[in-house]
Formats: structure tokens, C-alpha cells, sequence
């Protein structure tokens, strides 16, 4: 008998993302992107009021986060981002899930993201969670070194 043996998502804990959160943030900002937010860019999300969210571990170990900045009938998901050594144990289904209630607690009734072309993990887990490609947009995301790379439009529908 063969089995495919599923990731468990760990234990997490939610809370709402503060500026003493963004030491810890930037440190895996630097590790998962070539062009990571800069801490100015978590501060001016926080000041502005978006959702963000930490997931923290039972040791209080950072998992991943997320922002997202409401609109009319819409949320756009700004940035998500697993600490690189939890990636693939369902902590993005995770934080989707608590975005998609925000969304519904919001009445937002359709949430939208970029993603990079080359991205085709982060990819997958939209498309599987439910998200469509609608579009894309090009030169849209800085890199290190030569043109900007494109990035692909997804949207979901937010049930009510």
C-alpha cells in the first residue's frame, strides 16, 4: 500500500503584526527575496492602518506573515511570506484562510495578488487554493541585476 503522507500544519498562534515584529520580519524578508520590503515599507503598511498578521510558533518562533490593504468590495494582498525553513507544512493555506475571513468580515467580496512569473511554487499554491490568472503586469517587480521581471495578476472570489 503506498501513502502519500500530507504536511501537517504546525501549532501557530495569530496576532496582529507591530513594529517590534519588524526586526524579525526584515531578517526574512532578506532570506526569502532577492528584493526584499524594506522596513520602511512595513512601516508605512502598519501606519496606514492595513491588516497585517504574524503567525509565531509555540516557542514564539516567527512562521510568516502577511499584509494586505483593503479597497471598496476588495482586499489586495500585499505581501505573504513563510520563514523559508516552515515552507511547505500549509502555513500559506493558513494565512489565506485568515485573509479570506478578513475579507469576510470586511464584506470585500474579492481579493487580488501579484505574483512573479517565476514563482511557480507560490503559483501553485494559488491556483490550488482557488485563485485564477487573470492578467499580468510587465516590468512589475524590481531585481538585483537587468530588467524587471513580470508578474502575474490572480484574483479570487471572496464567498459572502
Amino acid at each position: 500500500m503506498n501513502a502519500i503522507v500530507q504536511p501537517r500544519t504546525p501549532h501557530f498562534e495569530a496576532a496582529a503584526m507591530r513594529v517590534p515584529d519588524l526586526t524579525e520580519i526584515i531578517a526574512v524578508e532578506r532570506q526569502a527575496y532577492p528584493v526584499p520590503w524594506t522596513h520602511g515599507n512595513f512601516v508605512d503598511s502598519l501606519a496606514a492602518g492595513y491588516p497585517a498578521e504574524v503567525l509565531r510558533g509555540p516557542r514564539a518562533e516567527l512562521l510568516g506573515y502577511w499584509v494586505a490593504m483593503p479597497g471598496v468590495d476588495e482586499m489586495h494582498l500585499l505581501n505573504i511570506t513563510v520563514v523559508p525553513a516552515w515552507q511547505g507544512q500549509g502555513l500559506a493555506v493558513a494565512m489565506l484562510d485568515r485573509l479570506v475571513a478578513e475579507c469576510g468580515r470586511r464584506g470585500l467580496t474579492q481579493l487580488w495578488l501579484e505574483v512573479r512569473v517565476s514563482n511557480e511554487r507560490a503559483r501553485e499554491v494559488y491556483r490550488r487554493y482557488g485563485f485564477a490568472e487573470v492578467g499580468k503586469r510587465r516590468a512589475y517587480y524590481p531585481v538585483q541585476e537587468g530588467p524587471r521581471e513580470d508578474a502575474i495578476l490572480m484574483s479570487l472570489s471572496v464567498p459572502a
